[in-house]
């Protein structure tokens, strides 16, 4: 029995090193569509812890109508930072009944935190002056399909 237990150390210690160490291409994420002002915006949701860690980290660009839906699963004294994130953007932070209550910028690899200025269950992250150009603003519903936590 003690012969097998040098192998299984090292075969566990290597899955969770490889884990520490995936690349932002490692994880794949869900799509989802939200609804605002009776207009459809596809997203890449961020539903799993893996996920809301990864966010997007380690892009250098994104197109103009792309973003990413963060699904904190209970609603949260929320906040976000942009630890490895090379892009600017902005993040409305949203209450589980869809109500947008913040809408903030966020600068490339800024450690401090953004908060939420009261508990939401969502982030939504789009380009810097996005939210501004398609006339998104605080107080606004966003109507957001209700799906599984673990797609």
């Amino acid at each position: 029995m003690t012969i097998f237990r040098f192998p299984l150390i090292v075969i566990l210690c290597s899955f969770f090193t490889s884990l520490s160490f995936a690349n932002a291409g490692d994880i794949v994420f869900s799509q989802i569509q939200v609804k605002v002002k009776q207009q459809m915006y596809p997203l890449e949701y961020a539903n799993t812890f893996e996920m809301r860690a990864q966010g997007l980290m380690h892009r250098e660009n994104m197109c103009k109508s792309c973003g990413m839906l963060f699904n904190f699963e209970q609603p949260r004294q929320a906040g976000m930072w942009m630890k490895n994130t090379l892009i600017p953007l902005d993040v409305a932070f949203i209450r589980a009944d869809g109500k947008i209550t913040d809408i903030k910028a966020m600068q490339p690899h800024d450690l401090s935190t953004t908060s939420a200025s009261q508990k939401v269950l969502y982030a939504w992250e789009m380009n810097q002056g996005w939210f501004a150009k398609n006339g998104i603003q605080v107080g606004d519903t966003v109507v957001i399909p209700k799906k599984d936590s673990n797609l």
